[in-house]
């Protein structure tokens, strides 16, 4: 496994729902949404942001309008459409699902840890038992 491209493909899938969030809180730049998405860690460069930027439009979920710029040539801001909104609405439930999901897969692993005092077991024990796969 490469972590380093694992680590890239997390934060390219979770790309669009943070950029869906920032927008949804009133019109706003490209080059202020690169410095938010940077700001947080999550790397992105202008030949990623726009072309994703022209999908999400062209799939319904925003506009832009363009705004005079007093130091330069007019400013594309972008804003949500009532469709984007709802596709927003809708990951946020998502993201709640499986945030809560590897949490519980991630504080299983850091209690294990705790109870090994740090080791890690290879097999499991002759007395443990296997829950049901609906537990």
């Amino acid at each position: 496994m490469n972590i380093e491209n694992a680590q890239v493909q997390m934060r390219k899938g979770i790309l669009e729902f943070c950029i869906l969030h920032i927008i949804s809180r009133g019109e706003i730049y490209a080059s202020d949404m690169l410095d938010e998405l940077t700001s947080a860690r999550i790397m992105v460069v202008e030949g990623t942001l726009y072309p994703l930027l022209t999908r999400l439009k062209n799939a319904g979920l925003l506009d832009y309008k363009w705004v005079e710029s007093t130091s330069g040539p007019p400013r594309k801001y972008y804003i949500l459409t009532d469709l984007g909104r709802n596709s927003l609405e809708a990951l946020n439930e998502t993201w709640q699902e499986l945030a809560e999901s590897v949490n519980a897969i991630v504080g299983k692993v850091e209690q294990h840890k705790k109870l090994t005092n740090g080791a890690v077991s290879v097999s499991p024990s002759p007395d443990s038992t296997i829950p049901p796969a609906n537990a």
